[in-house]
């Protein structure tokens, strides 16, 4: 993957902190964060799975938005805590290139995903009598495979705009990960006009399909007020959720993706909140309030209990 024109060979991230104290603090929080995000995103898989949930539109979203945060997380948090721990925190070119096109690429899928859940409830709550119809197992299948390919589209069209760049300077990454604008400060190139392609790419999808997002829970609002209090509590409730999950992630995205290709000292702790944040709390949001879901999280650990006391 190493190009002729590259004299660098090896990347030097500056981290979070240059203090070593903060660092131990950090590892300690992200390796608990990171534990909770793989038991959490694990319990709601095998609940959802090893239930009649997995039948139902949103629980099939559900399920692979917990997997491609534990995808997405899992990109970035390893590498994260082991140089939170070291000396010398370097990543090779190569390794960087693959770890810029597997966060966009988990990263974009779980943009899209959370679009299809928006449009699940839109059909659910505003078109109630046609909702078996239009979301058939086949339509979700479908949406499932467009979100993978728009994100892999998203992914690759930022990988090639970075791997053609030469970096023939310096090393260092003011960032805990490998990025897009870090790196292209570092380009011995004029990177003005791919600065323009990373917003038209990054920038306008995160706020396209925000936008997209909020319209549909606007809709939803103004289609729940002609229910019972009882239809439209359940409503609000599942749709106050979902909203709580884009803010988490949608929020600090478009403060770093949407701007022009520069860089800022609070990009990385905004960007802990889609890297690590969301996908902890992703979980407890989605099942906390949610009955359905906590009645099939205990009959299919209870079951497994039993079986493992025979």
């Amino acid at each position: 993957m190493e190009k002729s024109n590259n004299n660098v060979t090896v990347f030097i991230l500056l981290g979070l902190s240059k203090n070593k104290n903060i660092e131990t603090l950090c590892f300690v929080l992200f390796l608990f964060c990171y534990i909770a995000i793989w038991i959490g995103n694990s319990v709601v898989i095998i609940s959802i799975m090893g239930s009649q949930l997995i039948e139902q539109p949103m629980y099939f979203f559900l399920n692979y938005l917990s997997l491609s945060d534990l995808c997405y997380t899992s990109s970035v948090t390893p590498k994260l805590m082991t140089d939170l721990l070291a000396e010398r925190k370097t990543i090779s070119y190569s390794s960087c290139m693959t770890q810029l096109f597997s966060t966009h690429l988990f990263g974009g899928i779980e943009i899209f995903i959370l679009t299809g859940m928006a449009y699940d409830r839109y059909v659910a709550i505003c078109r109630p009598l046609h909702y078996t119809v239009i979301m058939s197992r086949q339509r979700c299948n479908t949406i499932i495979t467009a979100c993978c390919t728009g994100g892999f589209v998203h992914s690759a069209s930022q990988f090639l705009l970075i791997i053609f760049l030469p970096f023939c300077g310096p090393n260092e990454i003011d960032h805990y990960f490998c990025d897009v604008y870090p790196l292209l400060k570092l380009a011995c190139s004029n990177t003005h006009l791919i600065g323009l392609l990373v917003i038209a790419n990054s920038g306008l999808i995160a706020l396209v399909t925000f936008v997209v997002l909020m319209l549909s829970y606007f809709f939803i609002l103004c289609s729940v007020r002609a229910y019972s209090a009882e239809s439209r509590s359940k409503a609000l409730s599942t749709c106050s959720a979902h909203i709580t999950v884009v803010a988490l992630f949608f929020a600090p995205a478009l403060f770093i993706y949407i701007r022009p290709a520069t860089t800022f000292p609070e990009d990385k702790v905004f960007a802990l909140f889609y890297t690590i944040i969301a996908p902890m709390f992703n979980p407890l949001i989605y099942t906390l309030r949610n009955t359905e879901m906590k009645k099939a999280m205990k009959k299919v650990w209870c079951r497994h209990i039993l079986s493992e006391g025979k």
